[in-house]
């Protein structure tokens, strides 16, 4: 089961809203973050919002409070943690802030189930939660016009991809909605499952480049079809990895028995046990 990877987005994925617009609009300050927003870019000007929030006397624990209220869909945290019981390794590759992230998978009892989280950095300095982007574009530019200047989740996943061929993983499940993810998508596998929210930016990016798409294409509308559909894929990857193992096993035994008797016949056809039955 080590084999199989399972890489969420976050906002509008893991959570039914943009966290960085829902502690906006908590504190009121969603209007002059985007009459601002033209003439600074997004990370920067977050973080110019985090400090101007704590010049108004909002504590980091008052963020937390706003953070604990962000809406999540009820099937969420069980498909997480059905996930993570099953073995599979799950990362997040978000364009939200660590602390954000982190905050609420906390609260929901589920930050302990993810191996890594790629996302902007932020820490908290002198009361003020700092946010910075995960690539410092003032630097170097990543070089893709298909992603926003902070973060290429397409070079994310060409290095989890990298990583994964040395610690002898084979498939990813990768979930996600947004414009941000379809990058990502274009780098995966024939063998790989991708599955875009349907009505989001990203399922229509892959209907309309649909060419362009390797993996295996699975939509979801809420968290109830995430869970159902994550959970099917993952039992139908735990299956082709049994078949695998099956049919190798029969290979060797039919070279080492050929001398003595022809093998007993064996019948593949017949469907292997579910890992795990899925909701219906």
């Amino acid at each position: 089961m080590a084999e199989i990877m399972v890489i969420f987005d976050f906002d509008s994925t893991i959570i039914e809203c943009d966290s960085d617009n829902w502690v906006l609009d908590d504190t009121a300050l969603t209007e002059k973050f985007y009459q601002l927003l033209p003439t600074i870019p997004w990370n920067p000007l977050m973080d110019r919002m985090m400090k101007e929030l704590h010049s108004q006397g909002k504590t980091i624990e008052d963020i937390v409070e706003i953070l604990k209220r962000t809406p999540m869909h009820p099937c969420i945290v069980p498909a997480i943690e059905a996930a993570y019981s099953l073995g599979c390794d799950l990362k997040i590759v978000s364009d939200a802030n660590s602390f954000f992230i982190e905050t609420i998978l906390q609260h929901h009892g589920v930050w302990n189930c993810f191996s890594e989280m790629i996302c902007n950095p932020s820490h908290v300095k002198e009361g003020s939660l700092n946010i910075c982007p995960y690539h410092d574009y003032l630097k170097s530019c990543h070089g893709c016009n298909l992603c926003p200047p902070n973060m290429c989740k397409g070079l994310v996943i060409e290095r989890i991809q990298n990583s994964m061929a040395e610690a002898g993983k084979k498939k990813v499940i990768y979930i996600g909605d947004g414009n941000g993810d379809f990058c990502p998508s274009l780098k995966l596998k024939e063998s790989d499952f991708l599955m875009p929210r349907t009505g989001f930016p990203l399922c229509d990016l892959v209907s309309k480049n649909s060419n362009q798409i390797k993996a295996e294409v699975h939509g979801w509308r809420d968290g109830k079809e995430l869970q159902h559909v994550l959970l099917n894929l993952i039992n139908k990857a735990i299956e082709e990895g049994n078949n695998t193992i099956n049919n190798n096993t029969l290979q060797t035994i039919s070279l080492d028995c050929k001398l003595l008797q022809p093998p007993i016949p064996i019948d593949t056809h017949q469907p292997l046990p579910k890992a795990l039955s899925v909701p219906q």
